[in-house]
């Protein structure tokens, strides 16, 4: 069904009409909409009680701490301070207000990649591997790194810290990480 222009505007011309003139709306029923908010939220409270039940009644399991079990051979510690970051005692980067310099990232102030500390990995484990040829034993599979940090190094730098060490120049696949156990309060 298709209509001509004319009777178009005539169709327009007829419903203008019929609405009184100078009529104007003046409230808006907003009960069934408050009505639907209201559903809403008694849902919502509700989903938030069943999921904080749910987690207190143990039905989240929790791994294990791998921290329990020795260091295999050839494990490294690497250490966050608040003012460094260090591998087997030797300061590798310098850290301030937590993070490194922007000039010692690969790619600059949002880089990942801290070059300096991956060399220096790298070089560890190629001179470790050596020694483990030359004795006859074999260079381990997945060669681990122990990052020792404090509370207060902000995420984003042990993120930089991690990737580094996983670089293909490092070799790094496994990490374990040292958690402080937090003082019982009385």
């Amino acid at each position: 069904m298709s209509f001509t222009q004319r009777e178009a505007r005539g169709l327009i011309r007829k419903s203008v009409n019929r609405v009184p003139e100078g009529e104007e709306i003046r409230h808006l029923n907003i009960m069934p909409m408050m009505d639907m908010m209201t559903i809403l939220l008694v849902a919502f409270i509700f989903q938030a009680s069943v999921a904080v039940s749910e987690l207190s009644t143990g039905s989240v399991s929790l791994p294990k701490a791998l921290s329990q079990e020795p260091l295999p051979e050839g494990a490294r510690m690497l250490i966050i301070a608040p003012n460094a970051i260090l591998v087997d005692q030797q300061t590798i980067v310098a850290v301030s207000n937590g993070d490194v310099s922007a000039s010692e990232k690969e790619g600059g102030a949002t880089g990942l990649k801290i070059p300096k500390l991956t060399n220096f990995l790298g070089t560890l484990r190629r001179i470790e591997d050596e020694a483990r040829n030359a004795q006859g034993l074999p260079a381990p599979d997945k060669p681990e790194l122990l990052v020792v940090a404090d509370r207060s190094i902000p995420y984003q730098l042990l993120v930089q810290v991690m990737f580094s060490a996983k670089q293909k120049e490092a070799g790094y696949k496994r990490f374990r990480m040292i958690v402080q156990k937090q003082a019982d309060t009385p």
